[in-house]
């Protein structure tokens, strides 16, 4: 029998720190830019009830570990269920069971606020935030771990939730957080824009970002939506999460390729080759960048191991017995 730690999402929440995330998945990202494995999502749909089953999955050698998400969203009770495997790179013996709902934010917040390490300007200091959500709040806290923030824009459609995201962000950071009544107010001046939104239409003007601005896309997967226009795209100098991911799931980029606005060759680099120096990030001041980010079990796996050493650490969680196949096919 294999030993295992399953982790509840209560067990999980408060573990780690946005900035311990950041330093896990770039670390993730660096072993993917030298050559570790990692493939997009995969994508099951049932009609009746309908629903979604994914799952994605990442090895990294030098962190130890192996994994990723399988998750459903929709159905009958219309939520979602995360649930995050963790193997060891080299015995293949299960490590942990996570639920990955706590953690899911904080780990794609991080591998947002890595993309902003790499490309956004050094003196970045002004955000502009579209969405209110989870996703908006795991974006920006580990974005002011890698930048001095000064000033932050949020626009939502609702009054309510853009002034709410504010309120509580105005006590969790240094910089002044402020709610905004349209995305074209947010993302005026704005040196980095980040898109948290399930929008199925491009949320702002590509027109109206500044040179030197970078923008961190990652609320769509889906081919038929995006949450940035064609201006943007073509504008950019585009860094997806994983290469694959352009031509299979990134809206935004399948959108500008159909309409002509690019071509294939315009994916730069993958965001792991910029953080291993096997590609350039930002070159100029005055260049504008953008992250396509779908998720990945880049830091899905790198997160989920960060919480298990963590947990051993302080002695939380539950142990599960797993059998081995060599047991349980045989019954020996």
């Amino acid at each position: 029998m294999t030993e295992t730690l399953f982790l509840t999402s209560g067990d999980v929440a408060d573990l780690a720190t946005p900035s311990e995330y950041v330093d896990a998945v770039r670390e993730g990202y660096r072993q993917r830019g030298e050559g570790a494995p990692a493939e997009p999502r995969t994508k099951l749909f049932q009609s009746d009830p309908p629903g979604m089953l994914t799952g994605y999955s990442a090895i990294l050698p030098d962190t130890g570990a192996m994994g990723g998400y399988m998750y459903a969203a929709g159905f009958a009770d219309r939520d979602a269920h995360f649930v995050t495997p963790l193997f060891d790179a080299d015995s293949g013996a299960p490590l942990a069971i996570v639920d990955g709902a706590s953690m899911n934010p904080f780990k794609t917040g991080a591998a947002g606020a890595v993309a902003v390490d790499e490309l956004a300007r050094l003196d970045a200091d002004s955000v502009a935030v579209i969405g209110s959500g989870a996703q908006a709040r795991g974006q920006l806290r580990a974005t002011a771990t890698v930048r001095s923030l000064d000033t932050v824009w949020v626009y939502s459609p609702t009054k309510a939730h853009r002034e709410a995201f504010a309120g509580e962000m105005n006590e969790r950071l240094d910089a002044s957080v402020a709610a905004v009544a349209s995305s074209a107010a947010a993302v005026e001046d704005a040196d980095i824009v980040i898109t948290a939104t399930n929008a199925d239409d491009p949320v702002f003007d590509g027109d109206l970002l500044e040179p030197g601005t970078h923008v961190t896309a990652m609320g769509q997967y889906n081919p038929q939506k995006r949450e940035v226009d064609d201006t943007t795209v073509q504008r950019a100098t585009y860094v997806p999460d994983l290469r694959k991911r352009a031509t299979q799931d990134a809206g935004a980029f399948l959108h500008a390729l159909e309409s002509g606005a690019v071509t294939e060759e315009h994916v730069h680099a993958e965001l792991g080759e910029v953080v291993a120096g096997e590609a350039e990030g930002r070159t100029s001041d005055g260049e504008i960048t953008l992250f396509d980010s779908g998720g990945t079990g880049i830091e899905t796996v790198a997160g989920a191991y960060l919480l298990y050493e963590k947990a051993r650490a302080a002695g939380i969680g539950q142990t599960l017995d797993f059998a081995p196949a060599s047991e349980a096919l045989t019954g020996e």
